[in-house]
């Protein structure tokens, strides 16, 4: 009995930490940029969806759009997806196989988004130094980090972070 509670208490830590990989972003974001009402994610949708589901749970009353994308191949098709539906915000997705932090994708999808003035935010470092305009969650350390040059270009800016790296 003492290994099935020990057991069941280290699966409820586990799925409490899983569950915050994003909620701080959200947080962030609604205190950074509290006009945010719609966000677009772009993804692997069959790789990220405990991702995916996590995202939409941490952005509540936030409208959350998906578009996937299966390969390199299919990310220009993405951004223009995207830049047609006119985001508040875009959300990189940790470890997508195609444009996670990092990836050639998450690269040409942020400086795209950038370009049209649709800041993109991630829970990590990398995803900031990539491009990303805020970023917040296990990746940054619990720090909220943000992206002065991109911060320029979308025409933001994001009181109370950290310039990365």
């Amino acid at each position: 009995m003492r290994l099935v509670r020990t057991l069941a208490l280290s699966t409820l830590v586990t799925l409490s930490l899983s569950a915050t990989e994003y909620s701080a972003l959200a947080s962030a974001v609604k205190k950074a940029l509290p006009t945010v009402a719609t966000i677009v994610v772009v993804c692997d949708t069959s790789a990220s969806m405990d991702a995916l589901n996590e995202i939409m749970s941490s952005f509540p009353g936030v409208k959350v759009s998906v578009v996937h994308v299966g390969s390199n191949g299919e990310v220009g098709k993405a951004v223009t997806t995207v830049l047609s539906k006119k985001p508040d915000l875009l959300v990189l997705v940790n470890g997508d196989p195609v444009v996670g932090d990092g990836t050639t994708g998450a690269g040409f999808l942020i400086q795209r988004a950038a370009v049209a003035h649709i800041p993109t935010a991630s829970i990590t470092e990398a995803g900031v130094k990539q491009g990303a305009v805020i970023g917040m969650g296990p990746g940054t350390g619990g720090k909220l980090l943000t992206n002065l040059k991109v911060s320029a270009v979308v025409g933001i800016t994001v009181n109370g972070a950290t310039p990365a790296g």
